[in-house]
């Protein structure tokens, strides 16, 4: 199984409780959208309509969901409480019709699980809330002094020297959590870049590493780190500003992943990463989104920028992290673009038509 890129190993199938036994699918009759004349459509269509939405236990994806909540119900749906579960149970359960839709899954990173839940029989992937982006950084100080662009580049001693911080002559690197399949991408690519004799891996948590590297960065020192976004990290070395990506020469993944891969499959905004980029979703039941074309419309036009969801990280990370904050977070960022989620709900209530 290959999801989040990076979090094989963290979720766990956990008891779903509080699954409710009410459908939310209606009848043709309540499903009927009400207009003040003959070609009108209604400003709330989904009035009348329950929906049950699912999230994972990663709290930084609550904020997502809670957006995505607060158009339906501006839609003038009734939106029940955030069911919260492990990735393979939320697939079950919408499978299942105990669910309606999660707006934290991934375009390709969790095929395998929505494939043993039903697959394409019962579910449908809709829209692209923002990406999920990770590589390989370096500060943009040394990256322009230096003129270094590409990971390969560390071959050179004199350049990995730049980044040793245990005096080995190697250049020290941040990479995953043990056991994260990132960990294993990473080991894999610095045997095809022939990286093993001048640069080392750091391991460890990388939460509990990442603010050694924040520090080395704030005396001035260089700093190199693996990174993956939406996280809070973007929000303290701010990317192009505070630190680069660095390229890599070639695209190459385990002997384990069973997708083919291109260069297309690893690069962003014009840079191949190295690691496969990818994008959050919102997965609903086929059911569902045939009886609701509003919904369905919404989902496809929400967009958050990822600038918008480090930043909410980093608001978690200090503190600002229980359900109710990120709730409140979530209806800022509404206030916030208030004219464009005006227009996505207009063009969502002209799919009532």
């Amino acid at each position: 199984m290959k999801f989040r890129g990076l979090t094989l190993v963290v979720l766990v199938a956990a008891p779903f409780i509080g699954l409710m036994a009410c459908q939310s699918i209606p009848d043709e009759e309540s499903d009927t959208l009400s207009s003040d004349s003959a070609g009108e459509v209604s400003s709330l269509p989904g009035e009348g309509i329950t929906v049950r939405p699912g999230v994972t236990d990663w709290i930084e994806e609550h904020y997502q969901a809670e957006i995505v909540n607060i158009g339906l119900e501006e839609l003038g749906y009734e939106v029940e409480d955030l069911q919260e579960a492990a990735y393979p149970v939320l697939y079950t359960a919408i499978a299942n019709g105990d669910l309606d839709f999660m707006a934290n899954s991934f375009q390709r990173s969790q095929d395998e699980l929505i494939q043993n839940a039903g697959g394409d029989e019962k579910f449908e992937k809709v829209g692209a809330l923002y990406p999920f982006v990770h590589g390989y950084q370096i500060d943009k100080q040394t990256a322009d002094e230096y003129q270094i662009t590409s990971l390969e580049q560390l071959q050179d001693p004199e350049i990995a020297q730049l980044f040793d911080s245990d005096g080995d002559g190697k250049a020290n690197f941040l990479g995953c959590d043990p056991g994260w399949y990132c960990e294993k991408v990473i080991e894999t690519q610095l045997d095809a870049y022939e990286l093993r004799d001048t640069v080392e891996v750091d391991k460890g948590q990388y939460t509990a590493l990442l603010p050694d590297v924040i520090s080395r960065y704030e005396q001035g020192d260089p700093v190199l780190f693996y990174v993956f976004y939406p996280h809070w990290v973007a929000s303290v070395l701010k990317p192009d500003e505070d630190v680069v990506w660095l390229e890599v020469p070639f695209t190459i993944y385990p002997d384990d992943y069973d997708e083919p891969l291109s260069e297309e499959d690893t690069t962003f905004e014009g840079k191949n990463l190295g690691l496969i980029v990818d994008s959050y979703i919102v997965v609903a039941s086929d059911e569902f989104l045939d009886a609701n074309p509003v919904a369905r419309r919404w989902f496809e036009l929400v967009q958050i920028p990822i600038e918008d969801v480090n930043a909410e990280s980093l608001r978690i990370r200090d503190g600002e992290n229980t359900p109710e904050d990120i709730r409140r977070h979530a209806e800022e960022w509404v206030a916030q673009n208030r004219d464009q989620v005006d227009q996505w709900l207009e063009e969502a209530r002209q799919a009532a038509n």
